[in-house]
């Protein structure tokens, strides 16, 4: 099954500047993880809304503009007086990066039951979930769009120089609310210390998805659907960094649950489908500098 011009999706979350230091200087780079994801789908060929907060600067118009050639709308809502908020990544040697943040989070409640309501999925993630005020309203519009019988999709992407020490209700609040979830094992050991991995799936899984998946880094990623669990190896590349990666997978698990209705339906091999392609899209990503993710073609290309 592929996916009609009448399937669209909102991304409600953060779009930021990265600021990479590196030893000859900082290098900038459109960022935030939804905005990640936003461009990401966008790229696969799918209609693609991003409402965010950007500042009427030349940053925020870097990002509008970058967003936009990817193919994906920003709603109207998502301007403001505002400065466009930042996050500083210090690469490690692995080339994994840590981020201090400088950012305002808030929506207006109106504009983002109106651009859900005009959906077919709802995607919200990251620092969009745990970061009052706008933490709250994006909650509430997935808990009203997963009422009212739209696909839900979320991926928690804790920052814990954010999210505080407790970001587990609000986590589960989320997975409540979602169709489909995506966690990183670092997620996971943020929410559930020392819980194993199935444990995690199953924990998430009651609470009322249909699909959760937990990605591993090397090890691939793991997903405990209606018909079990299924597991994918990475795709095998020479890293750059890990910038956007995991935007990458949730971006392709998205597009994915666009493409083919048996995913959410209980078919495993839809589900190693969109797993394995996930795998391929992240690992394209990491192998080229900041979050970059690649297009259906490219996927195509190397699948």
């Amino acid at each position: 099954m592929t996916h009609t011009d009448t399937d669209t999706v909102l991304v409600i979350g953060e779009a930021l500047i990265d600021i990479v230091e590196q030893s000859g200087g900082d290098d900038e780079f459109v960022g935030g993880s939804p905005a990640n994801v936003a461009v990401g789908i966008a790229r696969q060929g799918v209609s693609t809304t991003l409402l965010t907060r950007l500042g009427r600067d030349d940053r925020g118009r870097r990002i509008a503009d970058q967003v936009a050639a990817s193919g994906a709308a920003i709603e109207e809502s998502s301007w403001t007086d505002a400065a466009t908020s930042t996050a500083r990544a210090r690469l490690r040697a692995d080339g994994s990066a840590e981020y201090d943040f400088d950012i305002v989070w808030a929506l207006d409640a109106a504009a983002v039951d109106a651009a859900a309501g005009a959906a077919s999925v709802i995607h919200a993630g990251s620092i969009a979930l745990f970061l009052r005020p706008g933490g709250e309203v994006a909650l509430a519009a997935l808990e009203n769009a997963r009422s009212a019988g739209r696909i839900v999709t979320v991926d928690p992407n804790i920052r814990p120089a954010l999210v505080g020490d407790t970001p587990r209700p609000v986590a589960e609040r989320a997975f409540a609310a979602a169709t489909l979830v995506k966690l990183s094992d670092e997620d996971a050991d943020a929410l559930y210390p020392g819980m194993p991995a199935e444990q995690v799936l199953e924990t998430i899984t009651a609470l009322g998805p249909q699909v959760v998946v937990m990605t591993r880094g090397g090890e691939g990623a793991l997903a405990l659907g209606p018909s079990g669990a299924v597991d994918v190896a990475p795709l095998t590349v020479d890293v750059a960094d890990t910038i956007g990666a995991g935007d990458a997978f949730m971006a392709s698990l998205i597009t994915s649950v666009v493409d083919d209705a048996d995913l959410l339906a209980g078919d495993a091999d839809a589900l190693r489908r969109a797993l394995r392609r996930a795998a391929v899209m992240a690992g394209i990503t990491v192998s080229r500098p900041g979050a970059n993710p690649p297009t259906r073609a490219e996927v195509d290309a190397a699948l």
